[in-house]
């Protein structure tokens, strides 16, 4: 048994949790706990197929499988097996086929040790069973992918294949990359669909000036309305447009300022809804609107200009995310607060909400295509994600699933929603966390855990998987923990998500700490023992804690912003910093300066941990070298750790594990004075002053 083991069994039996009682999750135990995902329901509303994503432990690997449930909760069984995940399921329109996505070897031999995996291909199975058939044998993965609603082919996405010039251009110089220039553009192919055989593609869209992204089917499977943008680097997303594609013919029916995107047909084809920013210049922090045009109309002159467009949610204050149009309504999923809800919207009439107020949870909603019914995730405070269905005029829950049954041998903190007032006067809410054991009365330790983003939002739905910070095991050590839900965040609409412009960091600060003062206030929290962490944004707002206040004993940094100015010259989504400081480094250095955290490094004071993805290019590592290499000229106790191989996500369980217990480490040694374990990356870190 390692030294690891050896100190968590210890805890263990320190807190009397013997074998067989109730206990706090273990790292390996939170990283297995089974969860469901991309519910759909089938065309005559009777079955639910969905994934379940289990741990294999031996290939490093989140492996997701697809199950099958009876929409009256009956019956459920596995439907897809193999050391390969199997995901997004899609049913062929009579319910005899369920398609996916999958990358497992066919009849072809397996690829050697050296080679690359092989692509992800479209597979199709029988709902009933049986042996599933691989449809696609595309050079390159598969994308996202839609049956013809007559049954007959399936259209999907892939970047193209590498081209002669480029295989020439390699064999001679060997590789190279021309940064922002060398990409394979999205293409839009078709294949057919004829049971157990391997269809020839045929393409619909190469166009080396257009990134295909999401499409639609026609009703009448002749024509494909798509999203593009002018090529897959994030930087340039933020301009895509709408067209339609008809045998070899492409127009382009949309084109406003901006992001227009996921483009639906109305069920008697006549009209497109679609995402759009209306644009809007700043779109990523102004609210989304979902728009339509008649397609009549725009193929005779398209819409340049928001005049041109129908806005069907002028009067909604969040981002709709557009889900489908059935003779029933437009359906759309948003953000409300601390909860997500379902909507119905009748062109012409406001939108109502499906699901009910509350500190709930409802996602990844699949309507069946009369709009009757839908299948959806659904969580509270008290359960983590379940599948269920309802009809969809009346809201009536039934669940299919039973993953809260795992949590029986488990003892786990509780979550309530709270409200505080920040710094400049503005309501600010977050999640505060209590453990089982809650004392009123008592002082705790806190630990503030804050979201990425800065668009993301935390919520009260129970998740008790943890992946980079381990909040049960806080919890069951003693303490608090709040997750803010700062200026900038979703669910409170548009005002509040632009509260961080040109405002980043300062205004975060503000909402952070003046949550600390209110638990402070309440006499809940021991102020002398207090932590903060997050990652992405979360990560940036961390660094900019530990370089403007000393009022925590350890901080972590994930994947933070230390300098805005290195940022934006190496981030793959550069207009995101543009879009917020409202600037250039070089227009205005001196708001680029205020937000940085590494511009006040020498009141840094604050032990701080930095933990990122070796080939992360959201969030660029120099950040974290340089917010590092100040904090050791500074001499503050810092540590900083890279994950090999990942980019900005850590998305393997031995490496989530890595996160999780040196997050653990560092904050049992600053709070609790425990020792680092020997095993530990932070074995030594109390010796190193800084400087090194």
């Amino acid at each position: 048994m390692t030294n690891r083991l050896c100190t968590i069994a210890l805890l263990v039996t320190r807190i009397g949790l013997a074998q067989g009682a109730k206990h706090v999750p273990s790292f390996n135990e939170s990283l297995e706990m089974q969860s469901p995902s991309a519910p759909a329901i089938s065309p005559d509303g009777q079955w639910v197929v969905y994934g379940v994503r289990t741990t294999d432990w031996e290939q490093n690997a989140y492996v997701t499988q697809l199950w099958l449930a009876a929409s009256d909760g009956s019956r459920r069984y596995q439907l897809t097996r193999g050391a390969k995940s199997a995901s997004s399921p899609r049913w062929s329109p009579d319910g005899k086929w369920i398609a996916f996505i999958a990358e497992r070897p066919a009849d072809t031999p397996p690829p050697k040790a050296e080679d690359k995996p092989a692509p992800r291909q479209i597979w199709v199975i029988s709902p009933e069973g049986g042996e599933a058939w691989e449809l696609t044998q595309h050079l390159t993965d598969v994308g996202e992918f839609h049956w013809s609603p007559d049954g007959t082919r399936i259209a999907f996405t892939a970047p193209a294949p590498e081209s002669a010039a480029s295989k020439k251009r390699t064999k001679r110089y060997s590789d190279y990359m021309v940064f922002e220039h060398d990409y394979a553009q999205n293409e839009l192919l078709s294949v057919p669909v004829v049971p157990g055989r391997v269809g020839a593609s045929t393409t619909v869209v190469s166009d080396g000036k257009l990134n295909v992204e999401g499409f639609d089917w026609a009703p009448d499977s002749r024509r494909i309305v798509f999203s593009a943008s002018l090529d897959p680097l994030l930087a340039d997303g933020s301009e895509s447009d709408i067209y339609l594609a008809e045998t070899a013919a492409v127009k382009k029916i949309v084109a406003l300022a901006g992001p227009d995107t996921n483009p639906k047909f109305s069920p008697d084809g006549t009209e497109i809804v679609f995402q759009t920013a209306l644009a809007q210049p700043q779109n990523f922090y102004a609210n989304g609107h979902l728009a339509t045009v008649k397609v009549a109309d725009v193929l005779e002159h398209p819409a340049t200009k928001p005049a041109d467009v129908t806005d069907l949610t002028a009067t909604f204050d969040e981002d709709p995310g557009l889900i489908g149009w059935t003779p029933t309504g437009i359906y759309y999923g948003a953000s409300e607060k601390t909860t997500s809800q379902i909507y119905r919207l009748v062109p012409g009439g406001a939108p109502t909400r499906l699901t009910p107020d509350g500190t709930y949870r409802a996602a990844g909603a699949s309507f069946t295509p009369d709009g009757k019914h839908f299948a959806y995730l659904d969580a509270d405070p008290k359960h983590m994600s379940e599948v269920a269905v309802s009809a969809s005029d009346r809201f009536n829950p039934r669940f299919i699933t039973d993953f809260n049954a795992a949590l029986a041998p488990f003892t786990l903190g509780t979550a309530e929603v709270m409200q505080w007032k920040s710094s400049d006067g503005a309501t600010i809410e977050g999640i505060l966390h209590k453990p089982a054991d809650f004392q009123p009365g008592r002082k705790y330790p806190l630990l503030v855990v804050i979201h990425g983003g800065p668009t993301g939002v935390s919520t009260a739905a129970l998740s008790p998987s943890d992946t980079y910070y381990p909040i049960q095991r806080f919890l069951a050590r003693g303490a608090l923990v709040l997750e803010p839900n700062y200026r900038g965040s979703a669910g409170y609409g548009a005002k509040f998500r632009a509260l961080n412009v040109r405002n980043l960091g300062v205004g975060d600060m503000w909402d952070v700490m003046s949550g600390v003062d209110a638990l402070i206030a309440q006499g809940l929290v021991d102020s002398t023992r207090m932590g903060a962490m997050g990652w992405s944004e979360g990560g940036y707002i961390s660094a900019f804690l530990t370089t403007h206040t000393d009022r925590f004993k350890a901080i972590s940094v994930g994947a933070g912003i230390s300098d805005w100015m290195t940022y934006y010259v190496s981030t793959d989504i550069t207009p995101f910093t543009r879009q917020y400081l409202l600037s250039t480094p070089w227009s205005d250095p001196a708001i680029y300066a205020k937000t940085s955290p590494i511009s006040t490094i020498t009141q840094a004071k604050t032990p701080t941990l930095i933990q990122q993805g070796s080939e992360d290019k959201r969030v660029p590592v120099p950040d974290s070298f340089e917010l590092y290499r100040g904090l050791q000229d500074m001499h503050v106790p810092s540590r900083l750790i890279l994950y090999t191989g990942y980019g900005h996500p850590i998305t393997k369980p031995k490496s989530n594990r890595a996160v999780l217990e040196a997050n653990w480490d560092w904050f049992a040694h600053y709070l609790w004075g425990d020792p680092f374990p020997p095993d530990s990356a932070l074995y030594g870190t109390s010796e190193l002053g800084g400087g090194k």
